[in-house]
């Protein structure tokens, strides 16, 4: 009975955790984020450390560097989605012309069906619902955004200071939480598996990121052998989105097939969407599996439901940030039942 009891309050903690954290989502969201970035960008900082400059420097000159990163990449987007608004009268015209196709094939099905039940027993006239034509999506306008803005300024603002702050202190945070969560003889214990942590999440992410830097590169180049236009943009898009597994790829597909429609005619507009679908492949069972190593791997299954729970409670953030932190906790977690088990007694001769 008290073990019920036990597992009653865990339930009820999770749920009033996660409903917590989908009730500030605006605040933790770029927290979180910034969090998972600081966490990355760890090693720089040690190594402005041990240049000798300032604790303060070297947070501002990491969190100028992430920021002028994002802004590049931001930058970078904007022909991709100018193309693919170009793009959009061609592709809904062929797609018009696909779902003609399949209606008449449809048609001619159930012509053919009413005719053998026709042949083989009176029947009803069946009701036809004819189609009802789709309401258009209305573009946000000038007042939409100016609603949108101060949120979304609140936010960068949040992250940009969680990042700096973060990058500032995380030293003396990691002995904070020692000091507070451990006991005297395993302070020490604590803080250095949390450093172990944030070393394996950075270095996870540097392989991850040169994988996808990787991957990036052959997509614009059998991209440019196609003939696809704005193949460097593409295969910047597919580095990015390649962060977010399962998700990213499943999003750039659809994104080179809507692009191939607009760009080729006939079959010639699939073959952008199965190249990367190819080299997606290779990727994510060979390369990345022999290079991220046992140590870092996770269970699949694991990493898929930890990726749909980030993207249901923060959206895109939740997407980007889940692994990294399912990864942080992992490592700290299997680094401190290892060093907190107890030595086996050993029998005397």
């Amino acid at each position: 009975m008290e073990r019920l009891s036990q597992l009653a309050m865990i339930v009820l903690a999770v749920i009033v955790t996660v409903a917590a954290l989908d009730a500030i989502s605006d605040l933790a969201a770029p927290m979180a984020l910034a969090l998972v970035i600081g966490i990355v960008l760890s090693p720089m900082s040690d190594a402005w450390e041990r240049l000798g400059l300032s604790p303060v420097f070297g947070a501002l000159t990491s969190l100028v560097l992430a920021l002028g990163a994002m802004g590049l990449i931001a930058l970078l987007m904007q022909p991709i989605a100018a193309q693919m608004l170009d793009q959009a009268p061609k592709v809904w015209a062929d797609m018009q012309d696909i779902v003609r196709a399949v209606r008449g094939l449809v048609r001619g099905l159930e012509d053919a069906s009413r005719d053998m039940s026709q042949a083989m027993a009176p029947a009803a006239q069946a009701d036809v619902v004819a189609p009802v034509e789709g309401q258009g999506m209305a573009m946000p306008n000038v007042t939409d955004a100016l609603m949108i803005a101060p949120a979304l300024a609140a936010q960068i603002l949040t992250f940009t200071g969680t990042l700096f702050f973060f990058l500032l202190s995380r030293n003396d945070m990691y002995q904070a939480i020692g000091r507070h969560l451990a006991s005297p003889s395993n302070r020490a214990v604590v803080a250095a598996r949390l450093r172990d942590a944030e070393r394996t999440v950075a270095r996870y992410f540097l392989t991850i990121t040169l994988v996808n830097a990787a991957l990036g590169l052959l997509t614009a180049a059998i991209l440019q052998a196609l003939g696809m236009p704005g193949a460097f943009l593409w295969g910047v898009t597919a580095f990015l989105l390649n962060f977010v597994v399962y998700l990213g790829p499943a999003i750039f597909m659809v994104a080179l097939l809507f692009a191939g429609v607009g760009a080729f005619d006939g079959a010639a507009a699939l073959f952008p969407m199965l190249s990367f679908a190819a080299l997606n492949f290779i990727e994510g069972q060979f390369i990345t599996t022999a290079l991220v190593g046992k140590r870092m791997a996770l269970n699949p299954l694991l990493v898929f439901v930890a990726l749909l729970f980030g993207i249901w409670l923060w959206g895109p953030i939740g997407g980007i940030v889940a692994i990294p932190l399912m990864l942080w906790g992992v490592v700290l977690r299997n680094g401190l039942t290892v060093e907190a088990a107890p030595p086996r007694a050993t029998a005397k001769p």
